[in-house]
């Protein structure tokens, strides 16, 4: 199963564009994108950093994410109130949403409002989308064990610091999976943060499903032989 999952925090729409092709030299079949509000996490980033900026506006004047055909977009959403993008996130073309468990009170009301928000939108798109939710380093895992059966994935940051790219991996996540892993035997986990080919190897054997990786690949010096040296990894738990 294919593990690696490239990650972008664009500070523009043109930024977004240029990054996306940048990862088309790649046969990547899902890309995620960061979208941090500069409140939840810093700094911000699209369209949260650009006055005036607003997703709708594309939606409006028909502009959708490319390669749609091939290519499956994740958002990862840093944000405290994600409800107020997730229409155009999905009518952008995102298939799946990343939630953050620190940036509420009330993590299963949060999940409900999403699921509604993401039904009201008849469309092929919103049909295909699926919910997950992610934990900080010092999050109790308990909390994925408790929304466990509320979303189709779970997500470990691998960083103490997040938002940004190039942050130090945080060893202990490989514990967290793996504790997770055997108490979750069919759970759909990804890990996002400080992924790179030192630690790759550690983290599938703990048992991840998916490597989000950020400043690996898009600083990479060989771009092709990166991303090869992550999909020659191979997990049993992936889909």
């Amino acid at each position: 199963m294919r593990l690696l999952v490239p990650a972008v925090i664009p500070a523009s729409y043109r930024e977004l564009i240029d990054a996306l092709a940048y990862i088309d030299q790649i046969p990547s079949r899902r890309v995620q994108v960061d979208f941090v509000d500069g409140s939840f996490a810093s700094p911000a980033s699209w369209p949260f950093n650009v006055p005036g900026a607003d997703l709708h506006d594309h939606v409006g004047q028909g502009i959708f994410l490319p390669r749609l055909d091939r290519v499956k977009y994740e958002a990862d959403l840093l944000c405290k109130e994600p409800e107020k993008i997730v229409a155009d996130l999905i009518n952008f073309g995102f298939v799946r949403l990343t939630l953050h468990a620190e940036a509420t009170d009330d993590v299963s009301g949060l999940i409900a409002r999403m699921r509604h928000l993401v039904g009201a939108e008849a469309n092929f798109i919103a049909s295909l989308v699926s919910i997950g939710l992610s934990i900080n380093l010092d999050t109790p895992v308990d909390v994925l064990d408790k929304h466990f059966d509320e979303v189709e994935y779970v997500q470990f940051m691998g960083v103490k610091i997040i938002g940004r790219q190039g942050e130090p991996f945080d060893p202990r996540v490989i514990e967290k999976v793996r504790a997770f892993r055997k108490a979750h035997p069919t759970a759909y986990i990804q890990v996002d943060g400080g992924v790179s080919l030192e630690n790759a190897k550690d983290l599938v054997e703990a048992g991840v499903s998916r490597l989000i990786v950020g400043s690996a690949i898009m600083h990479a010096t060989d771009l092709q032989k990166t991303a090869a040296a992550f999909e020659g990894l191979r997990t049993p738990f992936g889909v």
